[in-house]
């Protein structure tokens, strides 16, 4: 088994405000705090664990509320309490259970059931498996994206890394079952 990742004691935390006027703004910051892992304390209120990397993507969120006439306050948070240091990192365990378990829940309810109602439908064609295949990359790419925000190295990653490995076994036999079709055909 891998080793769980560290996470150290020193946090990132980041206060901002953009204009309220423009929820497209703060629509975009949003994503952009997300996309790196981040966890909200309260609205505007967000940590990260501090990492060279994370900061300097901290620092280009910083410049972007800038940018959108919004202002931001930074910080690195190096004394924090067990008890508070308890609270965020169950807060990261949390966030990225949660997405693990989206990552299956897409898994089971849409790509098995693609590849059952293609093969109830007896679509056996190559154009068919390119869309899946395409689901499955999708799929994988976001678990990567997952992978890499989860600073805990949560059990639930081991399920999703399955149901993902799942998707490939279904899909190469439904490939397998394709060309063979398709080769009857011809």
């Amino acid at each position: 088994m891998a080793k769980e990742p560290e996470i150290g004691r020193r946090w990132l935390l980041l206060i901002y405000r953009v204009p309220s006027q423009s929820s497209k703004a703060r629509v975009a910051v949003w994503r952009d705090l997300k996309r790196l892992g981040a966890l909200y304390l309260q609205q505007a209120v967000c940590v990260l664990p501090d990492r060279d990397d994370l900061r300097a993507a901290l620092e280009r969120v910083c410049e972007r509320i800038a940018e959108l006439e919004g202002s931001s306050h930074f910080f690195v948070l190096d004394n924090v309490d067990d008890r508070e240091q308890e609270r965020i990192v169950d807060g990261f365990r949390a966030n990225s259970a949660k997405e693990y378990e989206e990552i299956v829940e897409e898994c089971e309810t849409k790509f098995f059931k693609e590849i059952e109602f293609e093969r109830f439908r007896e679509n056996y064609t190559f154009e068919e498996a390119e869309e899946i295949r395409q689901d499955l990359e999708k799929l994988r790419r976001w678990l990567r994206k997952v992978e890499g925000r989860d600073w805990i190295g949560v059990p639930s990653r081991d399920k999703a890394r399955e149901r993902v490995a799942e998707c490939e076994r279904l899909l190469e036999e439904f490939e397998a079952d394709v060309a063979e079709r398709v080769g009857e055909a011809g």
